[in-house]
This record gives structure tokens, C-alpha cells and sequence, in this order.
């Protein structure tokens, strides 16, 4: 009998370190994986939260970047990881209404690959376009672009990315089919739009206002279905008659599939305690971004939302004609 009551307390001391360790999350620094280039808008935007989500962790919250395939190698490094709470992803509609537009060989299932922590605010996009573009409201925009279709082009970060689709909707919404120039980064299509070398583009309201309020673009309308606080003159497409189009981007935190539920919890929380610091607010506030309401902060309601991203962004694109592999 003794050799038995050996053998359960090594079992009941493994079981209760098991779970103080669990319980302990995080002992180490813990990586968010932003799925862009350094410096860009969602870079920045992730930077600005991995700092207070530390502070409520106990633990540096380190950004990663990690670009590459509009979104989906920073969404499949993630998929990839271990599930031990060390490795997140602040996700967007690039990395998870992406892939399943990508063909008949997504690079991971964004549904089944992750488990839902928490979404973070939603960015509308903004058509914006070069300076001496023939066209200042959505009425001209629309009117121009069906007229010379054949000699206007758009650009982007890349296939798949925010201000692609953006764009893929704005197409299905004017019944135009008009050229589309990836580009490997934000910074660089913006720059090409600044000098001329581009028509437009659906950009994301973080890197838009900027460039708006300099001068060095022309707003046209945004594309979401409610104006944005940052440019709160700027008319919606949908108020100036274009139907059918409600283009915006989010962002929100992923763990791989499988990563246990305390943890989960745990960043849920830090994740929220960010997202209500009035520092933090303000800061994505002044990026263009809409803090979700209290009710869309849970893992269960970011779970159910990718469905309906996924569901959103695939008949946009069916409905325009485009393939994106």
C-alpha cells in the first residue's frame, strides 16, 4: 500500500503543478503577431495596445511582424504555434476572410484554426485618390469610373488585403472592373498614389486621415455604412447612392485552436482592460478606429462575427467576378 500512496501523491503534485502553472500564465514574455510590415497602420495599431495588455498581464507583450500573402502567413505562423498562451495574433478581415477566398487551397481553416479571444474596434475604409483626379464626389466618382474603367487602376497592400477588398466591393457596387496593382506594404501604394501613378484606393482610415488632412490625396467618400468620427464631414457612399457597399476592417485577438481556456480568458481580459484605458482609446480613436460596444467583447461573440466576415467578404467578391489566387 505504501508503494500505491507513493505513486498517487506523485500523481495529486503533478496534477496541482500542472495547474498552478496554468494558473500562473504568463511567466514569460508573450508575442502578438502582426500580420504586416513594420510601420504600417496595423502595426502601429497593434503597438499601441501590446504595450497596455502588458501591464495588465504582468508580462511584455512582444509585437512580431510577420507579413507576407495579404495577411495569411502571419495568420498560418499562429495557426502553427503551439497552444500554451505564448503566441497570439491581433487579426483582421486579411487574415480571416482571406483565406477562404484564396481558391480551393486556403492556407488554414480561419475558423477552426483559432480560438477567439476578443474583437478590438472596427476601421472604416476611405476611397481616397490622387490629387488631380477629374472627380470630387462619389456621384463623379462613379460617373468617371464607368466611363474610363479601362483606363483606371487602383492599388493596395496585396491580394487579399483590407483596402483590395475594399476596393473589390467597390467595383461589384459600381458594375466596373477596374485594374488592381498589389503592392507589398501600404506605404509603398500610398506613395505611388501621392505622385500620380495611381487612381485611387479603398485605404483604411488609420493611414487615410493622415494623408488626407496633408493634402497629398483627395477624399472622396467613406465606405462604411456610417461615417467616421475622425472625418466627420466626409459623406458615406451608401448617403451619396451607392448601394450595396459597407467596407470596413477590425481588429481582434486570436490564439491558436486548442489553447486552454484560462488563458484565454485571461488575455479576453487584458485585452479589454486595453481597449478601456483612456489613453489607449483615445489614441485608436484618433486613428479612425470604433472601439466595439461592451456586448462584442466576447470570445463567443468573436467566434460567431469571423463567420459572418467570411460569409460578407465571399459574396462580395463572387458578386464582383474576381479570383484572388
Amino acid at each position: 500500500m505504501t508503494g500505491v500512496r507513493v505513486v498517487l501523491a506523485a500523481l495529486l503534485a503533478l496534477s496541482v503543478t500542472g495547474t498552478a502553472s496554468r494558473a500562473e500564465w504568463p511567466e514569460r514574455p508573450v508575442t502578438m503577431v502582426v500580420a504586416a510590415a513594420a510601420g504600417g497602420p496595423i502595426d502601429v495599431f497593434g503597438r499601441v495596445l501590446a504595450e497596455r495588455m502588458g501591464n495588465a498581464l504582468g508580462q511584455r507583450v512582444v509585437v512580431e511582424n510577420v507579413g507576407g500573402g495579404g495577411g495569411t502567413v502571419g495568420g498560418a505562423r499562429v495557426v502553427n504555434a503551439a497552444p500554451d498562451g505564448y503566441t497570439f495574433l491581433l487579426g483582421t478581415v486579411a487574415t480571416h476572410a482571406n483565406p477562404q477566398l484564396l481558391g480551393s487551397k486556403p492556407p488554414y481553416d480561419p475558423v477552426k484554426g483559432f480560438a477567439p479571444v476578443a474583437l478590438i474596434a472596427e476601421i472604416p475604409l476611405v476611397l481616397i485618390t490622387r490629387k488631380d483626379f477629374p472627380a470630387s464626389t462619389m456621384e463623379e466618382f462613379v460617373a468617371y469610373a464607368k466611363a474610363n474603367q479601362n483606363k483606371l487602376n487602383f492599388g493596395s497592400a496585396g491580394i487579399g488585403s483590407a483596402a483590395h477588398l475594399g476596393c473589390v466591393m467597390l467595383n461589384g457596387a459600381m458594375g466596373t472592373n477596374i485594374q488592381h496593382v498589389p503592392y507589398r506594404g501600404t506605404a509603398l501604394a500610398m506613395q505611388d498614389l501621392q505622385a500620380g501613378r495611381l487612381d485611387f484606393q479603398c485605404e483604411i482610415a488609420v493611414t487615410a486621415v493622415s494623408n488626407i488632412r496633408s493634402g497629398t490625396v483627395k477624399a472622396i467618400a467613406t465606405l462604411a455604412s456610417s461615417r467616421t468620427p475622425v472625418l466627420p464631414d466626409l459623406p458615406t457612399a451608401q448617403e451619396r447612392g451607392l448601394k450595396g457597399i459597407d467596407a470596413s476592417t477590425w481588429t481582434a485577438n486570436f490564439f491558436p485552436a486548442k489553447t486552454p481556456d484560462a488563458i484565454v480568458a485571461k488575455l479576453q481580459a487584458a485585452t479589454v482592460a486595453a481597449m478601456d484605458d483612456p489613453a489607449v482609446r483615445a489614441k485608436l480613436e484618433s486613428f479612425g478606429a470604433v472601439i466595439v460596444a461592451k456586448d462584442r467583447r466576447s470570445s463567443e461573440y468573436l467566434g460567431r462575427f469571423v463567420q459572418s466576415e467570411i460569409t460578407k467578404w465571399g459574396d462580395a467578391v463572387r458578386a464582383a467576378g474576381v479570383k484572388l489566387d
